[in-house]
């Protein structure tokens, strides 16, 4: 079983996949953040760093897929490779931070992995609202991270939006953020509710 957890900068990703993995006894895969040797030097700045971030972010992606279609384990996956391309890359191009032929090469170095992985059983969305994802960036207090724009956010809000409504890969959940506390035992009882009822329906 491979769940993975999409949503923007400071939805709750990580406190979910956390969750998740100690209550279903699921193994779980965290994104690269910290040990990312770009993503400080890409907020200084973006159009310089653009094209190089997210080919790590790519690169890193598609080994963590074959590492869990190879293990056998029901893993919980902090962030889709779908979300590097559709929401981040694609962001960074529409807002001229990333040139015609780096996107290119990008996309197509993209379409050339993807056609050799399967789609996650369950997507889980947490869709989150500018002012729940600005609390939940400044509650971790990384450094890095203090100088995301409003503008960025909702434009990755939107980005998410639209590529949500359109996913045709595979089951998927939408979990409102706003209106949950993950760490709150009542909430997190529900979330795991839907997902149980989720996880039901594909078999």
């Amino acid at each position: 079983m491979h769940i993975a957890i999409a949503g923007n900068i400071g939805s709750g990703k990580t406190t979910l996949t956390s969750l998740l993995s100690k209550h279903f006894g699921w193994k779980p895969h965290y994104e690269e953040v910290d040990n990312n040797p770009y993503l400080s030097s890409f907020y200084d700045d973006m159009q310089r760093w653009s094209f190089n971030l997210q080919i790590y972010f790519l690169n890193s992606r598609f080994k963590q897929i074959l590492e869990i279609r190879n293990s056998g384990e029901n893993v919980v996956q902090d962030r889709t490779i779908y979300e590097d391309a559709y929401i981040f890359a694609s962001n960074l191009y529409d807002m001229g931070l990333m040139s015609d032929r780096d996107y290119n090469n990008y996309r197509s170095l993209f379409e050339l992995m993807t056609s050799y992985m399967q789609a996650p059983d369950l997507l889980i969305y947490l869709r989150a609202s500018i002012p729940t994802l600005v609390r939940q960036i400044a509650k971790r207090n990384r450094v890095y991270e203090q100088s995301i724009r409003l503008d960025y956010l909702k434009s990755l809000n939107d980005k998410y939006e639209t590529w949500i409504a359109n996913y045709d890969k595979g089951k998927v959940l939408i979990i409102d953020s706003d209106d949950i506390e993950l760490e709150n035992p009542e909430d997190l009882s529900k979330v795991i509710d839907k997902i149980n009822a989720s996880l039901n329906g594909l078999f």
